[in-house]
């Protein structure tokens, strides 16, 4: 009898069909497997190179953007040296110029407790959540991890849609591709 394999997205995570089985994958595993932390600009580039770029958007893609943008702010995470927080910060930046979104950026505190509401693993800096500006507890995480500007404002139109009356299950399903490309953590020398 023939096997044939699959690769699931995960590095690692393979499943068999036919006589093959699964091989059994930790939640430990998984989470390593999908988080790429980046020490330096190279090795960020070198991740988000490997990441496709959405090059297809809906006719309302630009009307809704701009429409919505002083009704709500994207808010991120952010830590000290961290090339992914840069990064994402200068593409949302100018996503927001763009289309007229607020952008600030939350405390790391302020991060994990949302993280935790949504049930989402702390996976490190940076995170990035939009949410309608009168309404601080209706969030839609954006971003884990940096990712390609095209990639960014997909997911912020798909917030958007879902904030204003889109059934969440479909934004959800359309955003589920976060690239993981995260900082790493900063270490401190110091005394014990």
């Amino acid at each position: 009898m023939m096997r044939a394999l699959f690769l699931l997205g995960i590095p690692g995570l393979v499943v068999g069909t036919g006589s093959a089985a699964a091989q059994p994958v930790t939640r430990e595993q998984a989470m390593r497997a999908a988080i790429h932390p980046v020490g330096d600009a190279r090795t960020m580039q070198a991740w988000l190179s490997r990441v496709p770029v959405t090059r297809s958007f809906p006719d309302d893609f630009a009307a809704t953007l701009k429409g919505h943008g002083p009704a709500f702010v994207v808010e991120m995470s952010t830590t000290e040296g961290c090339v992914a927080c840069g990064d994402l910060w200068t593409k949302l930046s100018a996503l927001g110029r763009q289309y007229g979104w607020r952008v600030r950026v939350i405390s790391g505190q302020e991060a994990m407790i949302r993280s935790g509401r949504l049930g989402l693993p702390w996976v490190g800096h940076p995170v990035a959540w939009a949410r309608p500006l009168a309404d601080d507890q209706r969030i839609v995480p954006i971003a884990i991890g940096t990712d390609h500007a095209p990639n960014l404002t997909r997911n912020i139109y798909l917030a958007a849609k879902m904030l204003t009356g889109v059934r969440p299950d479909v934004g959800v399903r359309a955003m589920a591709k976060f690239t993981g490309i995260v900082g790493q953590p900063v270490v401190r020398v110091g005394r014990r």
